[in-house]
């Protein structure tokens, strides 16, 4: 079994993508006595946070600050890769965005509703 999530990422001429991924995720004994669970491997982590974006914001090109997962919660934003690629994001996505280089990535809240997510920042 695995679990998919979007990657944006820049390539060695700067411009940025977007590409699917896959997890596996394993019967583990994770919390007994209850029942094994599906899992995947654990990832360091340096910081963990909210971030909530008001419907109508947007975001112009710029790069991600550091390699980050963002898990959505609420709400639907939508990215924008150089390369021409668009992509919307709602409850339940979770993208790793680590075009920490290059000409980035631009970003948009869609309808009227914020967007809540939670961010993961990797080590």
């Amino acid at each position: 079994m695995s679990i998919t999530y979007s990657r944006t990422y820049a390539d060695e001429a700067g411009e940025s993508h977007i590409e699917e991924l896959d997890v596996a995720v394993v019967p583990t004994d994770f919390a007994p006595p209850a029942p094994p669970l599906n899992l995947s491997s654990f990832v360091s982590v340096s910081r963990f946070g909210y971030l909530s974006a008001p419907a109508g914001w947007c975001g112009d090109w710029h790069p991600a600050p550091c390699r980050q997962y963002l898990v959505y919660l609420a709400g639907v934003i939508e990215g924008e890769t150089s390369d021409g690629t668009v992509r919307r994001f709602g409850p339940g996505s979770v993208t790793l965005v680590e075009d920490t280089t290059g000409k980035g990535h631009r970003s948009r809240v869609v309808g009227d509703e914020d967007v809540v997510a939670v961010i993961v920042q990797l080590d």
